[in-house]
């Protein structure tokens, strides 16, 4: 079963901007995060998601959208993996461009969360451990 909890549109004087869409698939909580996740539009969408790491939460990251991310965008990871580590959650990230998986890599953010090529499989993978 899927909720829509709801969609939010982020937009800044600056020219980035970016939308989240949160819902729910079974008992896994989906980010559907598109656009650029930078110093301008990181303040917001932390401001959104990190309410939502709460104990034994379940959260995939659909990045399949986001075009781009700074050091900003790194640290909200950060923050969002330690939240919901610290209250036996898990978070998965999915739909990886090449350039951010690249990013990631080399400074060492990939061996904090597990990787999948789409929501789907990433929410199945949630739910079943």
């Amino acid at each position: 079963m899927t909720t829509i909890y709801y969609s939010l549109n982020l937009l800044f004087a600056q020219g980035s901007n970016m939308r989240i869409n949160i819902r729910n698939i079974d008992q896994v909580t989906v980010v559907e995060m598109t656009g650029e996740l930078d110093s301008t539009t990181a303040p917001a969408v932390q401001n959104q998601i990190l309410p939502l790491a709460q104990e034994n939460r379940r959260i995939v990251l659909d990045m399949s959208g986001t075009l781009y991310m700074s050091s900003a965008g790194l640290r909200i990871l950060l923050l969002l993996y330690r939240q919901i580590s610290s209250g036996s959650g898990r978070i998965a990230l999915a739909g990886l461009s090449d350039e951010i998986k690249d990013t990631m890599n080399i400074t060492g953010f990939l061996n904090f969360f597990k990787i999948y090529d789409d929501v789907a499989l990433a929410a199945d993978a949630l739910k079943v451990s």
